[in-house]
């Protein structure tokens, strides 16, 4: 699809994973990198986009490692959560304070001090104020990722697209790319076949959700300049998954 002035979608989901909050760094918070990922915002702000973001939390805590060394899940995931608040409060505070763009914060768990907890009709609100909405804390539960959590807000908002912001990747591969350097890029998939192949998109359940909702997802990879408001505005960019 070549690139125009028309927006493919009115309102969006974006998921950016906590990896991207780190950026180059080992772990913990890299300020340019939300600095940019704010900036990139940004230019779909000034074409009228309504923007809901669910955030990750890997650059800060990972559930699954804790769990492994012996936590408890539930408690491991709790941690993960806090750890998704403290990723998109710090994304508001850059597209506020940087940028100007009335942002607001809405958590899964409750943290009225430093977020709005979440509710659906407030969330869509903000939305058609034009407000960027970030979801923090997955869906509030432990056993479900982020990825879960992204589709279910894009399904609950009534989003038109699904876009997984990747650091680093451009898409969805046959195999990981930073593993085997001959692996195949899709550029269309079914969500079926991605399933099928165990393709390493997001979680089964997240897929599954997107499949049954007929909510299309890009995979793209966020960090190559211009991406994320190129494909809202029709460049074809990393690999498209929908039902055919």
């Amino acid at each position: 699809m070549s690139q125009n002035n028309n927006p493919i979608a009115k309102r969006i989901l974006l998921k950016i994973s906590g990896e991207s909050f780190k950026g180059n760094k080992d772990n913990g918070i890299d300020p340019k990198s939300i600095d940019y990922m704010a900036r990139e915002i940004k230019n779909l702000v000034d074409v009228g986009i309504e923007i809901g973001i669910v955030v990750g939390g890997g650059n800060i805590w990972r559930g699954a490692e804790a769990e492994k060394d012996g936590m408890d899940r539930a408690t491991a995931d709790y941690l993960g959560m806090l750890a998704t608040i403290i990723n998109g409060v710090a994304l508001q505070d850059s597209l506020e304070k940087k940028y100007n763009i009335t942002t607001r914060t809405q958590s899964a768990v409750t943290v009225q001090q430093i977020a709005e907890p979440y509710i659906r009709r407030k969330s869509i609100r903000h939305l058609e104020k034009k407000r960027v909405v970030v979801f923090a804390a997955g869906t509030g539960n432990p056993h479900m990722t982020t990825d879960t959590a992204a589709s279910l807000r894009a399904i609950e908002i009534e989003a038109e697209i699904l876009l997984m912001a990747k650091f680093g990747v451009d898409g969805v591969y046959s195999e990981d790319p930073k593993e085997n350097k001959s692996a195949t890029k899709y550029d269309t998939i079914t969500y079926q076949e991605a399933l099928t192949k165990k393709l390493r998109v997001m979680d089964s359940t997240a897929l599954a959700l997107c499949m049954d909702n007929n909510l299309p997802i890009v995979v793209f990879d966020l960090f190559k300049k211009g991406n994320l408001k190129n494909i809202i505005l029709g460049e074809k960019q990393g690999t498209l998954l929908s039902n055919s």
